[in-house]
């Protein structure tokens, strides 16, 4: 946790700074004013005469002339010095003073800002005209930066709008960001263009190392995977150079390697070991049996006679990367001492720019409850499948000009799988919006079966489900403290009968907040079973297409469920809520006790009269 300092001048500015501690609950507040709520100090100076480096995050509260003047004596350099941020003792103005960017300064300005309703006063170029900070985007994104020269040329050309390419190697959550907020200035690549004359800096994310002949600003993200295998008691520095020589000459960043491995009896091995340390990523071993699952390109009969396994380095990259691809395949390589080691490189499954299908929850009907994420990916879809009988079409106009957007509702599985695979092999972006939460009800298991077996990557983006809102719309908490803290989903047996040991009395039992999917045509029985433990005046919710435009939305007793369905004519898309949670207000949590004590709040007394 960073350390913060508020160094008040005035009273006014103890009383300010007191009232934002809440936004650093371990900061210290001190001033040259006796009072009762800060650390006297005698001077300013004196101070952080003793104190400047001791701290991460120095916040003024005076006049901005105190704070430059004060802070002069200490600065070093943006990558030193910490965040300093000045704000005047009446909270109208908040601002970033020195380490905007690398100190996180600006963001600690516009955190303060938001907290007392002042004006934030940012001063960074790229902030003001909404461009990447290159010196931050590292760390953002867990990548490593490499500049071919000083960094602060490269920013000049970047905020004084200079032509850019930007080169994208990879893809994960950065280079999605970038993607999306490119400058008009930056045209982007997915192969090293051959002509870049055009340009005055590229940028890269990569695992490689690109000579230009224009200024080059590399960000390297940890996707290689490094596989190896050797003679035993190698020599640390010998294979510390080999690995390194592969690697210069394959154009490979020393920086984007992620992990090192081989066969688990070499786990002892020193040379890999050393070698894992200096580079600081994990040194991770394998049994025979697990490398034995890989279908290698150069398997070893050699290998296979000494350890039982067809391959060390080429399985050992595989399985570190989760990629049958290889970058780099077995190199066998003689060291100057005569031993010997092999080495196979493979690049991060996730991070390889890949057709992948994206399984988006869509949320239970309004169009504005899907999560960002599964927004993001409506927008970059190429090819977006939907249910329009269950999924509202304004989801998709979300969607790019370019895109193919289907309503699945009349097409077999196995055409909408079909055209998945059209676009599948062109390396698109597909995106099966399942309404509400893929995982309740969302009859993806036999999607899911179709794209193991094809050898088809997806992955699954959770959505807001039907009885989630269910809850908002009834403005109430399933989960009552001492009252119910069980919230049972499920549905009653109708024409695919319940498993024997889930029937809905027999669940009844716990008298839980129950959600109750796909049995209004069933009301009657469902009624009947739970009124076997649940008292007659339960309070019962019937939803009907819940947070869609045409919702409708009853409550009553439990007694009279199998009514409300019959009078209202309710059939589809209808959820039982059963509970005394419905609309409970009288109980109060723990969590609001004014003793009650976690990380960011100690214990108060109540005080009596």
């Amino acid at each position: 946790m960073s350390k913060t300092v508020i160094i008040a001048s005035t009273d006014s500015g103890v009383a300010l700074g007191n009232r934002i501690r809440t936004e650093f609950p371990k900061s210290l507040l001190v001033s040259t004013r006796h009072h009762e709520q800060a650390s006297h100090i005698e001077s300013i100076a004196a101070f952080l005469a003793n104190n400047f480096s001791t701290f991460d995050t120095l916040i003024f509260i005076g006049a901005l002339g105190i704070c430059v003047r004060s802070i002069a004596p200490y600065l070093q350099d943006k990558k030193e010095d910490p965040a300093v941020i000045n704000m005047d003792d009446r909270g109208m103005f908040v601002q970033s003073v020195v380490s905007g960017h690398i100190g996180g300064a600006n963001d600690i300005t516009r955190k303060l800002a938001a907290a007392i309703g002042a004006q934030a006063v940012i001063t960074t170029s790229s902030d003001l005209q909404e461009i990447w900070a290159l010196d931050t985007l590292a760390s953002q994104f867990g990548w490593k930066a490499a500049a071919s020269q000083d960094m602060n040329s490269i920013i000049s050309l970047f905020v004084n709008n200079q032509p850019t390419a930007l080169l994208l190697d990879v893809k994960d959550k950065g280079t999605a960001h970038l993607e999306k907020t490119l400058p008009a200035f930056v045209n982007v690549h997915y192969h090293l263009p051959d002509d870049l004359s055009k340009y005055a800096l590229l940028i890269a994310v990569t695992y490689k190392k690109y000579p230009a002949a224009i200024p080059v600003l590399h960000f390297h993200p940890a996707v290689l995977n490094i596989g190896m295998g050797c003679s035993r008691d190698i020599e640390a520095d010998l294979l510390k150079a080999s690995v390194y020589q592969q690697l210069a000459q394959q154009q490979l960043a020393v920086e984007s390697i992620r992990a090192i491995g081989s066969i688990d009896v070499k786990h002892d091995e020193t040379a890999f070991i050393a070698l894992a340390k200096k580079l600081q990523v994990p040194f991770i071993t394998f049994t025979a049996d697990e490398l034995n699952t890989q279908q290698v390109v150069n398997p070893s009969d050699v290998v296979m006679s000494k350890l039982g396994v067809h391959s060390v380095s080429e399985a050992s990259a595989m399985l570190l990367s989760g990629n049958q691809e290889l970058l780099l395949e077995k190199q066998k390589i003689t060291v100057s001492s005569g031993k010997k080691h092999t080495i196979a490189i493979a690049v991060d499954k996730d991070a390889v720019r890949r057709a992948v299908i994206a399984i988006v929850g869509a949320g239970p009907g309004d169009a504005e409850l899907i999560s960002l994420k599964g927004k993001q990916l409506v927008e970059d879809a190429d090819l977006i499948l939907y249910a329009g009988s269950l999924i509202p079409e304004e989801i998709t106009h979300y969607a790019k000009k370019e895109a193919i957007v289907r309503n699945s509702a009349s097409m077999t599985l196995e055409e909408q799988i079909s055209l998945m695979e059209e676009h599948y092999s062109k390396g698109h972006l597909i995106v099966r919006l399942q309404s509400g939460d893929p995982s309740i009800y969302g009859a993806i298991q036999e999607q899911m079966t179709i794209f193991d077996e094809k050898g088809m990557d997806y992955y699954i983006v959770p959505g807001i489900s039907s009885f989630q809102a269910a809850a908002a719309c009834l403005k109430s908490e399933f989960t009552i403290p001492e009252v119910v803290q069980t919230i049972i989903l499920t549905r009653g047996a109708g024409k695919t009968p319940l498993p024997e040991h889930e029937k809905l009395n027999e669940m009844a039992r716990h008298k839980a907040t129950m959600c109750i999917f796909l049995s209004a045509t069933i009301a009657r029985s469902v009624q009947e079973q739970l009124l076997e433990h649940y008292d007659p005046e339960t309070p019962v919710a019937v939803l009907y297409r819940v947070s869609w435009k045409d919702e409708e939305i009853y409550t009553g007793q439990l007694k009279d469920l199998a009514q409300i369905v019959r009078d209202n004519k309710l059939t589809l898309t209808t959820l039982v809520i059963v509970g005394v949670a419905i609309g409970a207000r009288k109980n109060r949590s723990h969590l609001y006790n004014p003793d009650w004590k976690h990380t960011f709040r100690t214990g108060k007394a109540i005080k009596t009269n």
